[in-house]
């Protein structure tokens, strides 16, 4: 039987990474500073990204989605296991992206991933310290998408 304390993190933790989804979808950014520690290590490579720190990745994320001008990022079949003040998360992720073609077209492109999470309870509430991406697929991904470069100066862990 689970404690209240366990439901209560779960939920907590739920809710935090549902924030992320939502906010990365409103275009928020400054909104995961209520998600990520300050030091977090987030690791987008497995999908065409960066890995580093949250500021610097932050900042990447913020320039890189200017070029898709819809996106959706559907989380579910999320997973959490709590110890005291430390916790884990695998969080499956449908991430439909519409980007603009040449001649005006656009084309929907669907990718699909996992979140592994390292979560810590601060003085705040529960946050990521740390996001690793798995690709599980790309579908429709047009032949001219490549990822941008990544900064010079982005820490890795």
């Amino acid at each position: 039987m689970l404690s209240l304390q366990l439901i209560s993190d779960r939920l907590e933790i739920e809710e935090l990474l549902i924030g992320y989804a939502d906010a990365l979808d409103r275009r928020d950014f400054d909104a995961w500073d209520e998600v990520f520690t300050a030091d977090a290590y987030i690791d987008y490579r497995a999908t065409g990204g960066i890995d580093g720190r949250y500021p610097e990745v932050k900042q990447w994320v913020r320039a890189v989605m200017q070029r898709f001008p819809h996106y959706q990022h559907m989380l579910g079949n999320i997973a959490v296991t709590v110890s005291g003040d430390i916790a884990t998360a695998r969080t499956a992720c449908f991430n439909p992206m519409e980007l603009p073609l040449a001649g005006g077209q656009t084309q929907v492109m669907f990718i699909g991933l996992w979140y592994v999470d390292k979560l810590v309870r601060t003085p705040s509430g529960w946050r990521i310290s740390e996001r690793v991406e798995e690709k599980c697929y790309a579908h429709n991904v047009p032949a001219t998408v490549r990822p941008p470069p990544a900064p010079t100066n982005a820490a890795t862990s």
